[in-house]
């Protein structure tokens, strides 16, 4: 066994001006409220803070993006390496003419907020999206007809040896929750252009996006948002209500018979629950209809007693 084995990750990571701590909670950042521990969280000063940390770390040390957990489930078992998540540095929304400068930290209800405050239109549907700009960027977020491709300009990222990339909106490869971009690069701002309109009306657009959410969404739940993507044509819904699965439930884990693409943590679930109650979702879609769903939920991290690290399909 090498002797970085036997060394904390903590001890062999570079000095930054951000902060490190160890053993950090990933069910207190998660909306589910569940996982297990990161070895090292890194909150980073700024960019020239992360591109450096990125640029003289060990190579075999893992990092994960975290944004508020929205969209997320991390496993029992926790991650290794470094959980890197964006926080007041990565937040400032500011507007230029038509243009929207969004930090990747910053939540995606504000800079609608932001933008209608200015007398701009074309963001509403943001603060239908509970997340941040970051995981918008990541999966080309949409919601109620409208999506991230709709209204970016550029994105700035850095890649995993810590060169700072801006990148157009046609070099983003952006599909249906999709995005080309190398998943260990790491988002960090946006440029978005809005279009001028009445702050009255912007405001009334938004306010009924939040009635809508509100009716049809556990939003006062521990959940995770849309757990798969809608399957063109059908929505995923559709298909799960379909087989059966309105309120099913496994161990503490329940798809809400409110709004069938949501699983619940009903109190008491672990990780292990929701995945499992996630794939019986799945095979009961598959068996009932052939339509191959799939996870919207960004699922990480290790199983207990297991050494499966990362994301399945």
């Amino acid at each position: 066994m090498t002797q970085a084995a036997h060394t904390p990750t903590i001890d062999r990571l570079p000095k930054v001006r951000g902060k490190l701590r160890e053993g950090a909670s990933l069910a207190k950042v998660t909306w589910f409220q569940v996982g297990g521990p990161a070895d090292v969280m890194f909150r980073p000063a700024d960019s020239q803070d992360l591109a450096a940390f990125l640029r003289d770390k060990p190579t075999d040390i893992p990092v994960t993006v975290v944004g508020v957990g929205s969209n997320l489930l991390v496993r029992d078992g926790g991650l290794r390496g470094v959980v890197v998540r964006l926080g007041r540095p990565f937040t400032d929304v500011t507007v230029t003419g038509d243009e929207i400068h969004a930090g990747a930290g910053a939540l995606d209800g504000n800079v609608a907020q932001v933008a209608q405050e200015a007398g701009l239109a074309g963001l509403e549907f943001l603060s239908g999206i509970p997340g941040t700009i970051g995981g918008a960027l990541r999966m080309n977020a949409g919601a109620y007809g409208r999506e991230m491709h709709d209204i970016l300009i550029s994105a700035e990222a850095i890649d995993s040896k810590g060169n700072i990339h801006t990148l157009a909106v046609n070099e983003m490869g952006l599909t249906y929750r999709h995005c080309n971009i190398p998943d260990d690069w790491i988002f960090t701002k946006a440029v978005l252009r809005g279009t001028p309109g009445d702050r009255d009306e912007i405001a009334g657009k938004i306010a009924e996006i939040q009635d809508a959410r509100n009716a049809s969404q556990p939003v006062r739940a521990r959940t995770g948002g849309s757990t798969f993507a809608n399957p063109t044509p059908k929505r995923a819904w559709e298909v799960i209500d379909a087989a059966g699965c309105r309120g099913l439930t496994i161990g503490g884990a329940q798809i809400s018979p409110q709004h069938c693409n949501f699983m619940i943590n009903l109190g008491d679930a672990s990780a292990a629950d929701l995945e499992e109650l996630g794939e019986e979702v799945r095979r009961r879609v598959r068996e009932d209809s052939g339509i191959d769903l799939r996870w919207e939920i960004r699922r990480i991290g290790e199983r207990l007693g297991q050494s499966i690290v990362g994301k399945d399909a």
